[in-house]
C-alpha cells in the first residue's frame, strides 16, 4: 500500500477543520452534528475520527489555531525595532484572521464572511460550561497576552510610548480593542479593516488641550 504523504494528511486535516468552522458558523456549536460534518466536508466517519475524536477536539483545534496565528504575527512584530504603530499592527492581524478585503490566512469562511467572528461569540459562551475548552482558551489568550506585552515593551524601548505604564496593561486593552473589533463583525456584519486603524490613528493622535 502506498503511504500517505504528510502534506495529504495536512491537507486533509485542513479540509476538515475548515468544513467543521463552516457547520458551526451556520448553526452553531449544540445544532451541529458530527454528522453535518461527514457531510460538509464529503468524507467517511473513519477519514474524520483518524484526526479528530468528536465535535469538542474540533471546537478546541480551531481555537487554538486561530489564537497560534495571532500570537504568530505578533511575535513576529515584537522581533522589529520598533514594531509596527499599533494601528499599523492590529489592522495586519485582522485582515488576517478575519479575512477582510480577501481569503483569511486561516480559511475560515462562510457565504463569503469570514466564520472566524461567528465562531468567536459562540466560544466565549461556550467556555461558561466547559471547563476543558476554558483551559483551552485561557492557555491561548495568555500566549497572545505574552506576545502583545513584547511589543509594547518594544515600543517603551523604542522610546515612542510612554515606559510608565505597565506593559500588560496596554497588551490587555489593545487585545480587548481587536476582540471588540471581530464581535461587531459578529453582530453587525463585516466592516474593513481601515475601521479599527483609523479608530486607532485617532485615539493614538491625542494631545493635551492647550
Amino acid at each position: 500500500m502506498a503511504r500517505v504523504s504528510q502534506e495529504h494528511l495536512d491537507a486533509r486535516r485542513r479540509q476538515i477543520l475548515d468544513g467543521a468552522a463552516r457547520c458551526f458558523a451556520r448553526n452553531g456549536f449544540h445544532a451541529t452534528s458530527m454528522q453535518d460534518v461527514l457531510k460538509e466536508v464529503d468524507l467517511s466517519a473513519g477519514a474524520v475520527y483518524r484526526y479528530f475524536s468528536g465535535k469538542d477536539e474540533l471546537i478546541a483545534a480551531i481555537v487554538t489555531e486561530v489564537l497560534g496565528g495571532i500570537r504568530d504575527a505578533f511575535e513576529e512584530a515584537a522581533r522589529q525595532s520598533p514594531p509596527p504603530p499599533p494601528d499599523v499592527l492590529v489592522g495586519r492581524v485582522m485582515t488576517q484572521v478575519l479575512g477582510l478585503g480577501g481569503a483569511g490566512k486561516l480559511g475560515l469562511s462562510w457565504e463569503g464572511e469570514a466564520s472566524f467572528p461567528r465562531l468567536m461569540v459562540q466560544v466565549w459562551t461556550e467556555t461558561l460550561r466547559d471547563s476543558e475548552l476554558s483551559k483551552v482558551l485561557r492557555e491561548g489568550f495568555g500566549f497572545v497576552r505574552t506576545a502583545w506585552v513584547k511589543v509594547v515593551e518594544g515600543y517603551q524601548e523604542a522610546g515612542v510610548m510612554r515606559a510608565d505604564i505597565p506593559a500588560d496593561h496596554v497588551a490587555r486593552t489593545m487585545i480587548a480593542t481587536a476582540q471588540g473589533f471581530a464581535a461587531q463583525q459578529a453582530l453587525f456584519g463585516p466592516a474593513p479593516a481601515e475601521v479599527i486603524q483609523d479608530g486607532l490613528r485617532g485615539l493614538m493622535s491625542m494631545e493635551p488641550p492647550r
